[in-house]
């Protein structure tokens, strides 16, 4: 299995929505409910098109078959697509705020398989280039283990508004670049 990562495009959107979809419904069972699941993707879950424009959005490829995909962000914004802002995007001090790790999802038949430490390793990267020295994250309850993996370190269990039917707990997570 090799597995190949590049910048997304906008023409990628379709794909992307798609594997959010089926990553979120599958990956997070036994983490939430099933009413939690589908209020996060009307709500919360969703491409973030300025991570593409702003060219920090990396998808993993396997021949032609998108399987993965996640970024990294110069702005303040910490979680949720397109759907779930309200206003444009501040761009990030790398002086003084940590960028941010956003919208990894993994299709379910390519978890497991180091798609997403690639994806990691890559934002790290890219992220330390841009200047900055520190990471912060909103982890889904299923995604908490990964990011522990990788260094980060608990801030505060967070329960995000994702509707009127309630909210979804997560870990808001940060870890120093070295």
């Amino acid at each position: 299995m090799t597995i190949q990562l590049r910048l997304a495009t906008r023409n990628d959107i379709p794909i992307l929505e798609q594997l959010i979809q089926e990553s979120v419904r599958q990956l997070s069972k036994g983490y939430y409910s099933e009413n939690q699941i589908e209020s996060a993707l009307k709500h919360m879950f969703g491409v973030d098109t300025q991570l593409i424009d702003d060219g920090t959005y990396f998808v993993a490829q396997s021949a032609d078959q998108i399987v993965g995909c996640g970024g990294w962000s110069k702005r303040q914004t910490l979680y949720g697509g397109d759907q779930f802002k309200e206003s444009e995007d501040q761009l990030l001090d790398p002086k003084t705020d940590p960028a941010r790790i956003r919208a990894f999802f993994v299709h379910p038949l390519w978890s497991r398989r180091g798609i997403g430490s690639q994806i990691m390793k890559a934002c790290e990267a890219a992220a330390a280039t841009a200047g900055f020295v520190e990471l912060e994250l909103m982890a889904t309850l299923p995604g908490e283990p990964f990011y522990k993996a990788f260094g980060f370190q608990v801030v505060e269990k967070v329960e995000a508004p994702i509707s009127e039917r309630g909210p979804l707990p997560g870990v808001r997570m940060r870890k120093q670049l070295n």
